[in-house]
């Protein structure tokens, strides 16, 4: 099923006690999560870079994306997609996250390991989170 809106957002985490981002992608409509990717950096190009990846993986074609600054609107818009600032559709997002935060605390600290590891883990969870 295509989603019509998507949320997209990002958090800081902490692996091997530098600050990277962890973005991720919620359909709104089934509630589970699209794609999440870890970046040594925050901004317009590793969003578009996250961005571009989704949309290999799904069809959004017709998709709304929600997010909540102007880098996102630039990267949708080096990609050709719809977007829009918003702050109360993507709750459900920010409550992933939360989870996320919550289920690993290590991340409230430092995550120590591998970029892969990491990865993995990421994905095992968001398997976890959408059964």
């Amino acid at each position: 099923m295509k989603p019509s809106q998507v949320a997209i957002d990002e958090t800081a985490v902490k692996i091997n006690g530098d600050w990277s981002w962890s973005y991720a992608a919620i359909g709104l409509d089934s509630r589970l999560i699209l794609d999440v990717a870890v970046f040594g950096q925050r901004g317009t190009d590793p969003a578009a870079t996250f961005l571009h990846r989704l949309t290999v993986k799904h069809d959004l074609s017709d998709t709304m994306f929600l997010v909540d600054g102007y880098g996102y609107l630039t990267a949708l818009s080096r990609l050709g997609l719809s977007g829009q600032l918003d702050y109360v559709e993507r709750n459900l997002l920010e409550k992933w996250f939360h989870t996320l935060k919550m289920r690993v605390d290590r991340f409230h600290n430092s995550w120590v390991g591998s970029w892969a590891s990491v990865r993995n883990w990421l994905e095992q969870f968001v398997l976890y989170y959408n059964t």
